[in-house]
């Protein structure tokens, strides 16, 4: 947290305005004066180093979004347990340095909420600060996430046919396969979705995981046809998981990496399984990993692409593992 000058102008400042609030203007300074100011000095330091530890300790243990009430109301009732705990300490401090006590046992609630006064200060401060620098990266990202939106577009305009005129030519198609050839119609069916998919959710900064998995199967189906029994396909999704969104294609990606650069053969058949974890906010994308030689090696841009955007989605990272001969890659589910 980078305060260092709010903390070396703000401490003496409210120090100073503390101190005359209670005790008002000197007529004259004195020794017992200027000890009195620096008293005061070392209560506001107390209360402010003190309060800003619990703040920032609150933060690490609290930091999503959905947690902010726990926060709150815990960092209240802690800031509230220190500053009673600090009174008493200040309190026989002062008893020892100048013999006599700041308030008396009877007045001990008094002296507190006395010194609540520069906590609520410190704890405003930085909340303040923490909500300014939030909504700051929030902008930042919806801005980033508007510019990736605008570039997919136009790398999309770039590069489809129109949808109307591939959606008739794909019925035209269809009305040219003979009735009885049900794997084609299939076939043709599944290819509809797939494209029916990309054009719906192309605008989509999230979408439901049961509509993306719904896509990867009807893509799947498409590559089944061509590969059979060569591709094998593995799903292990809880139903609590279909509630949660991923990235719209995250998923599609993943395995049409893994299609693209894996040998498929009978003798060497790739093995994708698409699951959740119990108790893991994660869905992952598993796949064995048999090379094909003599082609253009992958360039990762689409895989740099997932990462790009799940750091603007959520502040868990795309984790990537390769290890026993299985490429795993494990999305966030986002809420």
């Amino acid at each position: 947290m980078n305060d260092k000058w709010l903390r070396l102008l703000g401490i003496p400042l409210v120090s100073v305005i503390m101190h005359l609030f209670f005790d008002g203007w000197p007529r004259e300074f004195t020794i017992p004066i200027l000890n009195g100011f620096l008293f005061a000095f070392s209560i506001t330091l107390l209360l402010w180093e003190g309060n800003r530890a619990l703040f920032i300790l609150l933060r690490r243990l609290f930091s999503r979004h959905d947690q902010t009430a726990r926060r709150l109301v815990l960092q209240t009732l802690s800031s509230m347990a220190f500053t009673f705990v600090a009174t008493i300490f200040l309190n026989e401090l002062h008893r020892l340095l100048f013999g006599v006590p700041l308030c008396e046992k009877g007045n001990i609630f008094s002296g507190f909420l006395g010194k609540m006064v520069p906590t609520i200060l410190v704890t405003s401060f930085y909340e303040s600060i923490y909500f300014f620098g939030e909504w700051k990266k929030n902008l930042q990202r919806s801005e980033a996430l508007a510019r990736a939106g605008i570039q997919s577009e136009l790398e999309a305009l770039r590069s489809q046919l129109d949808p109307h005129f591939l959606f008739n030519s794909l019925n035209t198609l269809a009305a040219l396969i003979e009735d009885d050839n049900e794997p084609a119609q299939t076939y043709l069916e599944q290819l509809a979705d797939v494209y029916r998919y990309v054009l719906v959710s192309r605008d989509k900064t999230t979408v439901p995981l049961h509509e993306e998995i719904a896509f990867v199967e009807a893509y799947l189906y498409l590559n089944k046809t061509r590969f059979r029994e060569n591709l094998q396909v593995e799903q292990h999704i809880s139903t609590a998981a279909y509630a949660t969104n991923v990235a719209p294609l995250s998923l599609q990606m993943l395995v049409e990496n893994a299609i693209k650069h894996n040998v498929i053969s009978p003798e060497n058949p790739l093995c994708v399984t698409l699951a959740t974890e119990t108790g893991s906010t994660y869905v992952r994308v598993q796949n064995n990993v048999q090379p094909k030689t003599g082609f253009e090696q992958s360039t990762k841009v689409g895989l740099r692409n997932i990462i790009n955007r799940y750091r603007l989605l959520s502040e868990h990272p795309v984790e990537i593992l390769r290890e026993g001969g299985q490429f795993t890659v494990r999305l966030p589910l986002l809420s």
